[in-house]
């Protein structure tokens, strides 16, 4: 079925979108230790769903700050994410943990080195305490614990893979219709909500265009979506439907694409686990 998606030009994007599928359950952060964190009680000890949203913000904030990409503001979030899902962060430890993975993410998908920021500076704009070296150190444990894999795959690159191929199907004068930088404002606000990381990324960016094209009413995309969601899930024997993981959010009305805020449509089977209580291993510095 997904050969009405495939022209000269979407052969390549096929080919990369099936990488990636390939290839994303390795960079998925531990869902037990996520579920552990939104069940943590907000007692200054422990790490809680509302610290670490807020420091996803802080992470969108410098991104913003620096004109950074969408990308490398989605890898920041998966390293996070895939470390706090491993270790038990203490929350005075957090900032260190947050800007660690952003200064990471930056290094791997900034292509000019005059567009790196130096540490210091990082640090002094975040109005944190701590030292160069402390983040060098705290940079250095994350890499271990995430194996030194930092070419993950995130929503972001499911996103651009997917909007991509659905163009091919819109005529010229419908294409505006389906605004990629609202699709990225959108992608931003999920990923300041922890619960939507525990969703496999290309559900979740399939589901925010899926969600994007019902909003518009294009309803010739609707075939096109529904290939797309067999070709990403050949487990299935039947077309998956989006109510099955429904993610998504919407941008609240006067608000600029860029300032979105991430408010969850449905949540259903794709959120759905074990609740099976786990262990983190302790962070020590």
């Amino acid at each position: 079925m997904i050969e009405m998606l495939v022209t000269t030009e979407a052969q390549e994007l096929l080919y990369q979108l099936n990488t990636l599928l390939e290839q994303e359950l390795r960079y998925q952060p531990k869902a037990s230790g996520l579920r552990l964190i939104e069940t943590a009680h907000d007692n200054g000890l422990r790490m809680t769903a509302r610290l670490r949203d807020f420091e996803v913000k802080d992470l969108l904030s410098l991104t913003q700050f620096f004109g950074f990409n969408t990308e490398t503001f989605s890898l920041a979030v998966n390293f996070l994410d895939r470390f706090l899902s491993k270790m038990k962060v203490q929350p005075k430890h957090l900032g260190c943990v947050g800007l660690s993975c952003f200064y990471l993410a930056v290094k791997a998908t900034e292509e000019e080195e005059r567009n790196i920021p130096l540490a210091t500076d990082l640090i002094r704009i975040s109005q944190y305490r701590f030292t160069v070296s402390d983040m060098m150190r705290m940079e250095k444990i994350v890499l271990e614990k995430l194996y030194w894999r930092i070419k993950a795959t995130t929503a972001f690159q499911f996103l651009q893979l997917y909007h991509l191929l659905i163009h091919e199907n819109l005529p010229c004068e419908r294409r505006k219709h389906l605004n990629f930088e609202r699709l990225e404002a959108q992608l931003k606000a999920c990923h300041c909500r922890i619960m939507f990381s525990k969703a496999k990324p290309s559900v979740l960016a399939l589901s925010i265009l899926a969600l994007e094209i019902e909003e518009k009413k294009l309803l010739e995309l609707k075939e096109a979506i529904e290939c797309l969601q067999i070709h990403s899930k050949p487990q299935l024997t039947m077309p998956p439907v989006l109510w099955e993981a429904r993610l998504g959010c919407e941008l609240l009305p006067g608000r600029a694409a860029g300032e979105a805020r991430a408010r969850p449509i449905r949540l259903h089977r794709a959120m759905a686990g074990s609740s099976q209580a786990a262990q983190l291993p302790v962070l020590v510095l």
